[in-house]
């Protein structure tokens, strides 16, 4: 059923170049996908932080004030910040992120050799952007790509929106979602003549993230908010869920893969059938993941046991994913559509 690619991972750390020289890349993962003319587009989300300097923590983080990037130095041996965990600064007034990621380009002409751009795509520019922006997704609707992500910062994770039409220049057009909703899809087609978009928002109280589908006419502002898949015990998908892939739709309905989180943090991907015409109608889903971590590079690394993906393509009866494995690299696997199907249950 799923045939990884031979050359795995197809785009690591070290395929990309750091955007300064204050800077280093961690990882190069979590890529949003489309066709453009005869290449496969890339957005991949690129994580950096500051090289070392003796003595203390370098936090990088946009300034909307100077409009620039800049990095903020923490002095290990200061008692009243805690540095327990390598991703966070924890100041009495403020929680920092020690690393920072921005979006890049990369092209291939067969889907699976690339080429990555030497300038980011898609960086920091508000307030809201502070800490960076990652995640991204790309639907193809009325005309443009419409390329949705998340950027971090103080305020919470928002959800931001921005489009282009030829991958060259780039508009930014505002938030969709306020914090903390992330993991937004949008589907490539209008249904009822809506824009219609799965998100996850997330409780700071109750704290169940799971998959709601919301209506729009702008995708800017949004309504007819209704909860759709939840969270179940006992599965891959017991403590986390949210939308991975831009749906696509089969002779059975519309096809989400989504992915899905268990107690220990292990990542996998499932599958969700919708209703073609009320895609808040689940007519089926995975009761086991359609790909999980088992390859070395899937196991072992930053994030261990993480499988992550935001963007498919399909070609036929292929559906080639491409994958974010241990919040490090890129990586593709190929799946029939059909064995999909036929693995879901009512």
């Amino acid at each position: 059923m799923t045939k990884r690619c031979n050359k795995n991972p197809i785009i690591t750390k070290y395929d990309v170049r750091p955007s300064n020289d204050e800077m280093e890349v961690l990882g190069a993962f979590n890529c949003g996908v489309a066709h453009y003319n005869d290449e496969t587009i890339l957005l991949v989300r690129v994580a950096e932080k500051a090289k070392d300097r003796n003595g203390f923590v370098r936090v990088p983080v946009y300034d909307s004030t100077k409009k620039q990037e800049v990095i903020l130095d923490f002095d290990k041996n200061d008692s009243d910040i805690d540095f327990s965990d390598v991703r966070f600064v924890k100041t009495k007034e403020q929680l920092y992120l020690t690393s920072k990621s921005h979006i890049r380009i990369a092209r291939s002409k067969n889907g699976v050799d690339f080429k990555i751009d030497d300038e980011p795509f898609l960086s920091s520019d508000y307030f809201y952007e502070e800490y960076g922006i990652e995640d991204p997704r790309i639907t193809f609707v009325d005309g443009y790509y419409y390329i949705n992500y998340s950027s971090s910062s103080r305020h919470g994770v928002f959800t931001c929106l921005a489009r282009t039409k030829d991958f060259v220049t780039v508009e930014k057009l505002g938030i969709m979602f306020m914090p903390d909703n992330k993991d937004v899809v949008i589907f490539p087609q209008k249904i009822n003549g809506k824009f219609c978009v799965f998100n996850r928002p997330v409780s700071a109280y109750f704290q169940r993230p799971e998959i709601w589908l919301s209506y729009s006419d702008d995708l800017l502002t949004f309504g007819n908010h209704k909860l759709l898949c939840d969270l179940r015990e006992d599965h891959f998908d017991s403590c986390r869920i949210g939308a991975s892939c831009v749906p696509f739709l089969t002779e059975k309905g519309w096809l989400e893969i989504y992915h899905g989180c268990a107690e220990g943090d292990k990542y996998c991907l499932g599958a969700l059938l919708l209703d073609k015409d009320d895609p808040s109608k689940i007519i089926a889903r995975s009761e086991q993941p359609i790909l999980y971590p088992e390859k070395p590079y899937e196991v072992d690394g930053f994030m261990p046991n993480v499988i992550f993906s935001c963007g498919a393509t399909v070609d036929g009866d292929s559906v080639h994913i491409y994958y974010g494995a241990c919040d490090e690299c890129i990586c593709l696997a190929t799946l029939s559509v059909k064995e999909i199907l036929n693995s879901l249950e009512c």
